[in-house]
C-alpha cells in the first residue's frame, strides 16, 4: 500500500531524479509503484525519460531514454502516463508528426493537426524499450494529447479526449498482453450537447474487482462540471455517466483541470475542483470542500485518501481524518 502514497511521499522527500547540470527542462511527472519498484515518466523537449526506484523512493536510478518523436505532447497536464504489469512496464504518451497549432490565451482553443496515442513496453525492469505501437485506431484522433493510463488484474486501459469525428468525445481501450497490443476503441461517453470539454485531462482507475472507473470534465449545457462512468465488462462498454458534485461551474472556457481519482479495493475516491475551490467526493455521497485552488492530484494508502494541490506559489495537502490541510511548499 506504501507504493499508493508515493505521488506524495515524494513532494515531501524532494527527491532529485533528474541530472544536474545543463539539461533540458523535465516536465510533467507521473509516478507507479508495484513489483517492488517505485517508476517515474517524464518529458523532455520531445523526449520520454524512464526512472525507477527500488528503496521505496529514497534514490532513483539514472533516466533511460524511452522514446523520441517530432512533436511530444506536453503541458497542461499532457505528458507521457506510467503503469506496472505482471506481463511489461507500460508507458503512454501522445506524439505527434508536426508542431501543434498555437494555443493563444486561457479562452481560445486551436485544434492541433496531428497526433497518435502510442505506447511503449519493457520486459527487462526498464533497460530496454519496445518501439511504440498506436493506441487509437483512427489516425491523429488522440491529437489534443489528453490521456489516462490504468493498470490491474492484468489489464491495461487507456482513456483519451477524442477528435475523430465533430466534438471532443471520450474513447478508450484495453490492453491484456501488456501493452502489446491494444482493443478496437470503444465509446466511453459523448454528451448530448455535442462535446466533453476540450482541454481538460481525464483520468482512469481500476478497481480491485476488475471495474474500469474513468473521470472526466464535461461540457453540458454550458457546465463545466466532473462526470464518472464505469465499465464492468473490461472496458468493452461502459454504463450511464453521472455528474460528481451538487452544483455546477458555468463556464464559457476550459479550466485545464481534470482532477484525480483512486480506488481503495472497491471504494472509489475522486479529487477535482469547481471554480477556485477543491473538493474530495465519492460515488453517490455529498462532496467534501478541502481547500482553495486547482491541479488537485489524488492517492490512498491503507484506506486513506490524500490529496495535494497548488493554491497560489503554495502547494497544499491535505489527508483523509485532517481537519485542515497543511503547506507541502511556500
Amino acid at each position: 500500500m506504501l507504493g499508493r502514497m508515493l505521488p506524495l511521499v515524494c513532494l515531501l522527500l524532494a527527491v532529485h531524479i533528474a541530472p544536474n547540470g545543463a539539461s533540458p527542462e523535465y516536465r510533467q511527472p507521473q509516478l507507479a509503484a508495484g513489483d517492488g519498484m517505485v517508476a517515474v515518466t517524464f518529458g523532455a523537449d520531445n523526449a520520454i525519460y524512464f526512472s525507477a526506484s527500488r528503496d521505496q523512493g529514497k534514490t532513483f536510478s539514472t533516466p533511460v531514454k524511452v522514446a523520441e518523436a517530432p512533436k511530444l505532447m506536453l503541458g497542461r497536464h499532457r505528458g507521457p502516463r506510467i503503469a506496472i504489469t505482471p506481463a511489461a512496464i507500460v508507458i503512454s504518451a501522445v506524439v505527434a508528426e508536426a508542431p501543434p497549432a498555437a494555443q493563444p490565451g486561457p479562452h481560445k482553443h486551436v485544434t492541433p493537426t496531428s497526433g497518435d496515442l502510442k505506447a511503449w513496453r519493457s520486459t527487462d525492469g526498464g533497460k530496454t524499450w519496445s518501439a511504440g505501437v498506436a493506441i487509437n485506431d483512427v489516425a491523429a484522433a488522440a491529437r489534443e494529447g489528453l490521456h489516462s493510463m490504468a493498470s490491474g488484474g492484468g489489464v491495461v486501459f487507456a482513456t483519451w479526449l477524442d477528435l475523430r469525428s465533430k466534438g471532443t468525445r471520450l474513447y478508450g481501450s484495453v490492453s491484456t498482453d501488456g501493452g502489446a497490443t491494444w482493443s478496437k476503441n470503444r465509446l466511453v461517453y459523448e454528451s448530448p450537447s455535442g462535446t466533453i470539454c476540450q482541454c481538460c485531462h481525464p483520468t482512469a482507475v481500476i478497481d480491485s474487482k476488475g471495474q474500469i472507473h474513468v473521470m472526466w470534465r464535461n461540457a453540458l449545457e454550458g457546465n463545466r462540471d466532473m462526470y464518472a462512468a464505469v465499465s464492468r465488462d473490461g472496458g468493452q462498454s461502459f454504463g450511464a455517466a453521472s455528474k460528481l458534485g451538487g452544483q455546477s461551474w458555468k463556464l464559457e472556457a476550459c479550466p485545464m483541470d481534470g482532477g484525480g481519482l483512486a480506488a481503495s479495493g472497491t471504494r472509489i475516491l475522486a479529487a477535482w475542483r469547481r471554480e477556485s475551490t477543491v473538493y474530495v467526493s465519492e460515488p453517490d455521497k455529498a462532496e467534501r470542500r478541502i481547500g482553495d485552488g486547482k491541479d488537485p492530484a489524488l492517492a490512498v494508502a491503507g484506506g486513506r485518501a490524500a490529496v495535494a494541490w497548488s493554491e497560489g506559489a503554495a502547494l497544499r495537502a491535505w489527508r483523509e481524518g485532517q481537519a485542515a490541510p497543511e503547506t507541502l511548499a511556500g
